[in-house]
Protein backbone atom coordinates (compact mmCIF):
# COMPACT_ATOMS: atom_id res chain seq x y z
CA UNK A 1 0.00 0.00 0.00
CA UNK A 2 1.01 3.16 -0.89
CA UNK A 3 0.06 6.00 1.48
CA UNK A 4 -0.32 9.97 0.54
CA UNK A 5 -0.23 11.72 3.76
CA UNK A 6 -0.64 15.64 4.18
CA UNK A 7 1.80 17.20 6.55
CA UNK A 8 1.23 20.48 7.71
CA UNK A 9 1.83 23.82 5.84
CA UNK A 10 3.34 26.14 8.66
CA UNK A 11 1.75 25.03 11.81
CA UNK A 12 2.79 21.43 13.32
CA UNK A 13 -0.60 20.86 14.98
CA UNK A 14 -2.27 20.80 11.51
CA UNK A 15 -1.48 17.44 10.71
CA UNK A 16 -4.53 14.97 11.42
CA UNK A 17 -5.00 12.35 14.10
CA UNK A 18 -5.03 9.75 11.20
CA UNK A 19 -2.12 11.35 9.33
CA UNK A 20 0.00 10.03 12.78
CA UNK A 21 -1.36 7.12 12.86
CA UNK A 22 -0.91 6.07 9.37
CA UNK A 23 3.08 7.05 9.68
CA UNK A 24 3.02 4.89 12.35
CA UNK A 25 1.94 1.89 10.43
CA UNK A 26 4.17 2.71 7.40
CA UNK A 27 7.79 0.34 6.97
CA UNK A 28 9.57 3.45 5.63
CA UNK A 29 8.42 7.14 4.56
CA UNK A 30 9.57 8.03 1.43
CA UNK A 31 10.44 12.55 2.24
CA UNK A 32 10.78 15.51 -0.05
CA UNK A 33 13.73 16.42 2.26
CA UNK A 34 14.82 13.94 5.10
CA UNK A 35 15.70 16.85 7.61
CA UNK A 36 12.05 18.22 7.05
CA UNK A 37 10.48 15.44 7.60
CA UNK A 38 12.49 14.57 10.60
CA UNK A 39 11.68 17.60 12.62
CA UNK A 40 7.71 16.69 11.83
CA UNK A 41 8.52 13.11 13.35
CA UNK A 42 10.76 14.26 16.06
CA UNK A 43 7.84 16.72 17.02
CA UNK A 44 5.44 13.73 17.66
CA UNK A 45 8.39 11.56 18.89
CA UNK A 46 8.11 8.82 16.07
CA UNK A 47 10.88 7.27 14.45
CA UNK A 48 10.19 6.18 10.99
CA UNK A 49 13.17 4.91 8.11
CA UNK A 50 13.28 8.02 5.46
CA UNK A 51 14.48 8.15 2.14
CA UNK A 52 14.59 11.33 0.29
CA UNK A 53 12.05 11.25 -2.93
CA UNK A 54 12.10 14.65 -4.87
CA UNK A 55 11.74 15.97 -8.56
CA UNK A 56 15.42 15.10 -9.33
CA UNK A 57 15.46 11.39 -7.96
CA UNK A 58 11.58 10.00 -8.48
CA UNK A 59 12.68 8.39 -11.72
CA UNK A 60 15.45 7.07 -10.47
CA UNK A 61 13.59 5.72 -6.89
CA UNK A 62 10.47 4.46 -8.74
CA UNK A 63 11.59 0.66 -10.08
CA UNK A 64 12.97 0.17 -5.71
CA UNK A 65 9.43 1.48 -4.71
CA UNK A 66 7.27 -0.62 -7.27
CA UNK A 67 9.27 -3.46 -6.16
CA UNK A 68 8.81 -2.88 -2.48
CA UNK A 69 4.83 -2.26 -2.85
CA UNK A 70 4.89 -5.54 -4.69
CA UNK A 71 6.56 -7.25 -2.19
CA UNK A 72 3.54 -5.97 0.41
CA UNK A 73 5.76 -3.30 2.40
CA UNK A 74 3.39 -0.26 3.29
CA UNK A 75 5.03 2.60 1.89
CA UNK A 76 3.79 6.54 3.02
CA UNK A 77 4.63 9.73 0.64
CA UNK A 78 5.29 13.10 2.57
CA UNK A 79 5.85 15.88 0.70
CA UNK A 80 7.91 18.88 2.89
CA UNK A 81 4.22 21.07 3.47
CA UNK A 82 0.64 20.31 2.29
CA UNK A 83 -0.48 17.17 0.12
CA UNK A 84 1.81 15.14 -1.93
CA UNK A 85 1.59 15.50 -5.52
CA UNK A 86 -0.03 19.08 -5.56
CA UNK A 87 3.04 21.12 -7.25
CA UNK A 88 5.14 18.27 -5.05
CA UNK A 89 6.43 14.92 -5.80
CA UNK A 90 4.27 11.86 -6.00
CA UNK A 91 1.72 12.27 -9.61
CA UNK A 92 4.41 9.92 -11.01
CA UNK A 93 4.37 7.58 -8.73
CA UNK A 94 1.04 7.02 -8.04
CA UNK A 95 -0.06 7.16 -12.14
CA UNK A 96 2.60 4.11 -12.07
CA UNK A 97 0.46 2.42 -9.36
CA UNK A 98 -2.77 2.91 -10.58
CA UNK A 99 -1.00 1.34 -14.27
CA UNK A 100 0.05 -1.71 -12.16
CA UNK A 101 -3.06 -2.09 -9.79
CA UNK A 102 -1.04 -1.31 -6.97
CA UNK A 103 -3.17 0.49 -3.64
CA UNK A 104 -3.49 4.02 -3.33
CA UNK A 105 -4.29 5.66 -0.55
CA UNK A 106 -4.48 9.10 -0.15
CA UNK A 107 -5.09 10.93 3.66
CA UNK A 108 -6.60 13.78 3.53
CA UNK A 109 -5.39 17.29 5.31
CA UNK A 110 -3.62 20.71 5.21
CA UNK A 111 -3.57 21.95 1.21
CA UNK A 112 -2.36 24.91 1.26
CA UNK A 113 -4.29 26.65 -2.63
CA UNK A 114 -7.66 25.30 -0.52
CA UNK A 115 -6.36 26.99 2.83
CA UNK A 116 -5.52 30.54 0.78
CA UNK A 117 -9.10 30.42 -1.57
CA UNK A 118 -11.75 29.36 1.62
CA UNK A 119 -9.66 32.71 3.31
CA UNK A 120 -9.84 34.86 0.61
CA UNK A 121 -13.17 36.16 -0.14
CA UNK A 122 -12.90 35.57 -3.94
CA UNK A 123 -15.18 32.97 -5.46
CA UNK A 124 -15.41 29.45 -4.53
CA UNK A 125 -17.83 27.83 -6.23
CA UNK A 126 -15.31 27.55 -9.77
CA UNK A 127 -12.01 27.88 -9.42
CA UNK A 128 -8.27 26.25 -11.17
CA UNK A 129 -5.02 26.03 -10.08
CA UNK A 130 -1.96 26.32 -12.11
CA UNK A 131 1.32 25.39 -9.93
CA UNK A 132 4.21 27.93 -9.94
CA UNK A 133 4.02 30.81 -12.01
CA UNK A 134 6.60 30.77 -15.13
CA UNK A 135 9.81 33.19 -14.78
CA UNK A 136 10.20 33.71 -18.13
CA UNK A 137 7.75 37.19 -18.99
CA UNK A 138 6.14 35.85 -22.36
CA UNK A 139 5.01 32.64 -20.49
CA UNK A 140 4.08 34.75 -17.43
CA UNK A 141 1.90 36.98 -19.93
CA UNK A 142 0.07 33.94 -21.29
CA UNK A 143 -0.82 32.29 -18.04
CA UNK A 144 -2.04 35.34 -16.53
CA UNK A 145 -3.61 36.53 -19.55
CA UNK A 146 -5.61 33.05 -19.30
CA UNK A 147 -6.14 33.57 -15.87
CA UNK A 148 -7.82 36.38 -16.19
CA UNK A 149 -10.03 35.04 -19.40
CA UNK A 150 -11.07 32.26 -16.65
CA UNK A 151 -14.84 32.36 -15.23
CA UNK A 152 -13.97 32.08 -11.58
CA UNK A 153 -11.05 32.44 -9.66
CA UNK A 154 -7.62 31.25 -10.42
CA UNK A 155 -4.96 29.96 -7.30
CA UNK A 156 -1.17 30.20 -8.14
CA UNK A 157 2.08 29.09 -6.06
CA UNK A 158 4.48 32.54 -6.70
CA UNK A 159 8.06 33.08 -5.10
CA UNK A 160 8.86 36.05 -2.51
CA UNK A 161 11.76 36.81 -5.05
CA UNK A 162 9.37 36.89 -8.16
CA UNK A 163 5.66 38.50 -6.84
CA UNK A 164 6.32 41.93 -7.57
CA UNK A 165 7.68 40.84 -11.16
CA UNK A 166 4.19 38.85 -11.24
CA UNK A 167 2.12 41.70 -10.02
CA UNK A 168 3.47 44.22 -12.80
CA UNK A 169 2.55 42.35 -15.17
CA UNK A 170 -1.03 41.35 -13.96
CA UNK A 171 -1.18 45.07 -13.72
CA UNK A 172 -0.01 46.00 -17.08
CA UNK A 173 -2.74 43.65 -18.40
CA UNK A 174 -5.63 44.42 -15.84
CA UNK A 175 -5.49 47.25 -13.46
CA UNK A 176 -8.67 47.52 -12.10
CA UNK A 177 -9.03 43.53 -11.32
CA UNK A 178 -9.27 42.30 -7.50
CA UNK A 179 -6.19 40.25 -6.49
CA UNK A 180 -5.45 38.53 -3.24
CA UNK A 181 -2.30 37.22 -2.10
CA UNK A 182 -1.49 34.82 1.14
CA UNK A 183 1.54 34.52 2.32
CA UNK A 184 3.31 32.57 5.13
CA UNK A 185 -0.42 30.47 5.95
CA UNK A 186 -0.59 28.95 9.30
CA UNK A 187 2.09 30.47 10.56
CA UNK A 188 2.52 33.28 12.98
CA UNK A 189 3.19 35.94 10.40
CA UNK A 190 0.17 34.45 8.37
CA UNK A 191 -1.37 37.75 6.09
CA UNK A 192 -4.03 37.56 3.04
CA UNK A 193 -3.74 41.33 1.47
CA UNK A 194 -6.59 42.19 -0.94
CA UNK A 195 -6.56 44.99 -3.61
CA UNK A 196 -5.56 45.50 -7.24
CA UNK A 197 -2.06 44.56 -8.36
CA UNK A 198 -1.08 47.81 -8.77
CA UNK A 199 -2.29 48.98 -5.35
CA UNK A 200 -0.48 46.06 -3.67
CA UNK A 201 2.77 46.87 -5.93
CA UNK A 202 2.76 49.97 -4.34
CA UNK A 203 2.18 48.30 -0.79
CA UNK A 204 4.97 46.65 -0.99
CA UNK A 205 7.89 48.35 -3.30
CA UNK A 206 9.58 49.43 -0.54
CA UNK A 207 9.42 46.24 1.94
CA UNK A 208 9.14 43.22 -0.46
CA UNK A 209 6.72 40.04 0.94
CA UNK A 210 8.48 37.49 2.30
CA UNK A 211 7.88 33.98 2.95
CA UNK A 212 5.43 31.07 0.73
CA UNK A 213 3.28 32.93 -1.16
CA UNK A 214 -0.20 32.46 -2.81
CA UNK A 215 -1.85 34.66 -5.64
CA UNK A 216 -5.24 34.38 -6.56
CA UNK A 217 -7.09 36.49 -8.99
Amino acid sequence: MLYLIATPIGNLADITVRGLKTIEECDYLLCEDTRHSRRLLSHYDLRKPLKSYHKFNEAKREEEIIKDLKSGITIGLLSDAGTPGISDPGGRLVKKCRELALEVCAIPGPCSPIVALVASGLDTTRFQFVGFLPRKKGKLTKILEESLAYPGTTICFESPHRILKSLKVLGDLAPDRKVVVARELTKKFEEYAQGTATELLEKWKTSPPKGEIILMI
